[in-house]
């Protein structure tokens, strides 16, 4: 980000985007550990089940945060009025919707011919409660860029809710493992988010501030509705006409793809958009920065992807065991959807950063209705026409978002694709020859995931070397300062 930063905001910047990758891949690294410990005591079924319920926790999830912590990260001149203010409507809105679970419960299980979602349903919807408390806090830390506190805490949660659910799921509680573990989870992250913070609401609601707040978030909110029932399209329609095991193996392999991407695309996310919107208004500084994040997101979760895609046979057999092997395909072509996240979460990230959450908005309604009707389509030829589907709809996205982003900084589809298909080239190259390598005549499925693995690492290394320099250097200097 070189001379386009001051110093201050730069270190500022890397401070935070090191913090940020230890709170979301520690704690997700324990997650993942976790996640591999449960999918070995638990049955692709049991996963199943948990899937079915998510889309409406995710859909209540995104109407309790109305868009309220991107608004108060954005506000310049943020009040105790207005955290009280989001305080109080987000622990209303959360009880609202319990209650609007707890009652729906047995319409829900009802739906999926699954009757254990009814218990399931009104336990599980504690975490929308817990969730509510958090936003405040949470935005009160990624306002200040501290996110070696939000580490600690999330590293904390994770141990605590895996010890929880690993204990139960060896104790033969199958199911309700996964859900004793989710609400452990988000009752330890709530306690010390207040606990580190030490906030709490001093004012009283205000309408005014509710007002101005949500103006802006309101369109954010709309947009996450609309992505939760988006993101969860696929679990709807898998659990409606396949078996509880067929949506079990697809959100395993989903864990796997987002693991590097979503979550690497998280840590830019929460980091750059504070600091890019202090620099909001000028759009050449706003460019050159922005480029260089969108190659250096490139950088690390292309490679990141391909090798997933290259190693995701012996990944699975290997940390799974057999009885999951039929998440493999799955996941290879997740895997070529879910590598252009960043992409497409960078320059949604920019539209917030302008304020333009009316165009954010419109962008999420399209790319919706699009992605729903390749959904139906592609369910005539089962889940592996669902995950290719998949692919088209994330290609079709990648050419709207950056519409806009050409309009406003003059950085539109051309200009992205030039700058990261060196990038894309190389990291397929490499996920080919590591994909071939798992054809080793061997019986030993390790063998296979070493050899797989140091293969496109070095490939990717010698390659970014040669032929991605400007990549390369930068990602050196960014883990050299301290």
């Amino acid at each position: 980000m070189g001379c386009f930063m001051p110093e201050s905001l730069k270190k500022k910047t890397v401070k935070g985007l090191a913090w940020n990758t230890v709170d979301n891949f520690a704690a997700l690294g324990i997650q993942f550990v976790i996640g591999i410990i449960l999918a070995r005591l638990l049955s692709p079924s049991e996963y199943g089940i948990i899937g079915l319920i998510t889309v409406f926790l995710a859909v209540s999830e995104a109407f309790i945060t109305a868009g309220f912590g991107s608004a108060l990260i954005r506000k310049k001149n943020r009040t105790e009025t207005d955290n009280a203010t989001v305080f109080i409507f987000s622990i209303a809105t959360s009880f609202l919707f319990y209650g609007i679970l707890y009652y729906s419960a047995p319409i829900i299980a009802n739906f999926y011919n699954q009757p254990i979602l009814t218990p399931i349903t009104r336990v599980i919807g504690v975490t929308l409660i817990l969730g509510a408390f958090c936003i405040v806090p949470n935005a009160i830390f990624v306002t200040r860029i501290d996110f070696k506190t939000t580490a600690k805490i999330s590293v904390s949660s994770a141990i605590l809710g895996g010890v929880v659910g690993i204990t139960l799921a060896y104790l033969g509680s199958g199911v309700w493992a996964l859900v004793f573990q989710m609400i452990t989870n988000q009752l330890v992250r709530t306690i010390l988010l207040y606990f580190f913070s030490k906030w709490k609401p001093k004012e009283r609601f205000s309408k005014d501030a509710f007002n101005d707040l949500f103006s802006f978030g309101s369109k954010l909110m709309f947009s996450g509705v609309l992505n939760a029932l988006y993101n969860n399209l696929y679990a709807i329609v898998i659990g409606k006409l396949f078996a509880p095991s067929i949506l079990g193996l697809y959100t395993r392999a989903s864990a796997f793809a987002i693991l590097p991407s979503q979550n690497l695309t998280s840590v830019l996310q929460r980091v750059t958009y504070p600091v890019l919107s202090t620099i909001q208004d000028d759009d050449e500084r706003l460019a050159t920065i922005y480029r260089r994040l969108l190659k250096m997101s490139a950088f690390v979760i292309f490679p990141l992807m391909m090798l997933l895609f290259g190693i995701s046979d012996p990944l699975v057999r290997w940390l799974l065991t057999d009885k999951w092997e039929g998440c493999v395909i799955l996941l290879q072509l997740i895997c070529f959807s879910m590598m252009w996240y960043p992409i497409h979460a960078i320059n949604l990230n920019l539209l917030q950063v302008k304020g333009r959450s009316d165009l954010f908005l419109r962008l999420e309604i399209i790319k919706k209705i699009i992605g729903t009707i390749i959904v139906f389509i592609s369910v005539f030829w089962g889940i592996i026409g669902l995950c290719i589907g998949g692919i088209i709809s994330s290609l079709i996205s990648l050419v709207l978002n950056t519409h806009y982003t050409g309009k406003m900084i003059h950085v539109g589809f051309k200009e992205q694709m030039m700058d990261i298909f060196p990038i894309l080239l190389v990291s397929m190259i490499g996920g080919t020859i590591s994909l071939s390598a798992t054809w080793l005549p061997t019986p030993y499925t390790f063998i296979k995931l070493v050899v797989a693995s140091m293969l496109f690492i070095s490939f990717y290394w010698l390659s970014s070397k040669l032929w991605l320099k400007d990549e390369y250097e930068e990602a050196l200097k960014i883990l050299k300062l301290k």
